[in-house]
């Protein structure tokens, strides 16, 4: 190679280096700037997500302390009122029933807001006690199978929770199924939520790309916080089936 030739070649490969450089710059910066964008997108939807949790806690605090305890003092003092009058004590004694079922009331939504079960028991009972009262709610067979034990911390538990929450309201509300089954497994340091139901379904990739509802949006941010994986199968005519797969 006569010295023409070797400075050329030298010159090539210096502007190849650069080029290489620059390209590698580039790639290494849009790799950063994504993971970055992503973990601001995911500490953005943890906020949402404690946000309405605390508002959950704060107004179930509140129909549990103070209204239920007021509403308990009105029957009290009704019930005391003193009548010999058959119409009075026929609309004492219905006022009286009235308030018994304002008061169950407010105490199933105060335990939908936030479960004691979930933060006494864990995530199991408390899937189990959710699941006894909707059948009995919604006429709805749900099969939950959990073979394990569940030892998650806190903020895990009340996502999945949620998820569940929210996949049996679903399937009420649009699936016009005749069975659900829920089942929650670990192997391998994952969890897995499993869900199925024999309903209408629907088309998932036609749902996403024209307006994804407010339930699927609310599976897929919980387990994305958790740091999971959601996969939903459904067709028109087969159902609905969920996986939500998460680190524990």
């Amino acid at each position: 190679m006569d010295p023409a030739e070797k400075e050329y070649f030298n010159a090539v490969l210096i502007v190849v280096i650069v080029v290489g450089i620059i390209l590698l710059y580039f790639v290494i910066t849009a790799i950063r700037y994504q993971r970055r964008s992503l973990r601001l997108h995911k500490e953005k939807i943890q906020a949402e997500i404690d946000t309405l949790e605390n508002e959950r806690k704060r107004i179930a605090s509140d129909l549990h302390d103070e209204l239920g305890p007021l509403l308990s003092a009105v029957k009290l003092q009704i019930n005391n009122l003193e009548t010999t009058e058959t119409n009075d004590m026929q609309l004492i004694e219905k006022s009286s029933r009235h308030i018994d079922v304002i008061i169950k009331k407010l105490r199933e939504i105060s335990n939908d807001l936030m479960p004691n079960t979930l933060l006494r028991k864990g995530l199991k009972k408390a899937i189990e006690e959710f699941i006894s009262n909707s059948q009995e709610d919604y006429k709805l067979p749900v099969k939950f199978i959990c073979e394990q034990e569940l030892q998650l911390d806190q903020n895990r538990e009340i996502n999945l929770y949620r998820i569940v929450q929210e996949v049996v309201h679903n399937t009420v509300k649009h699936a016009k199924a005749s069975m659900l089954i829920i089942k929650i497994s670990i192997q391998d340091n994952r969890l897995f939520l499993m869900t199925a139901d024999n309903g209408v379904g629907f088309d998932y990739f036609l749902k996403i790309r024209d307006n994804m509802g407010l339930g699927l949006r609310n599976l897929q941010s919980r387990t994305e916080v958790m740091g999971g994986e959601f996969t939903c199968i459904s067709e028109p005519g087969k159902g609905v089936a969920y996986t939500i797969e998460i680190p524990v």
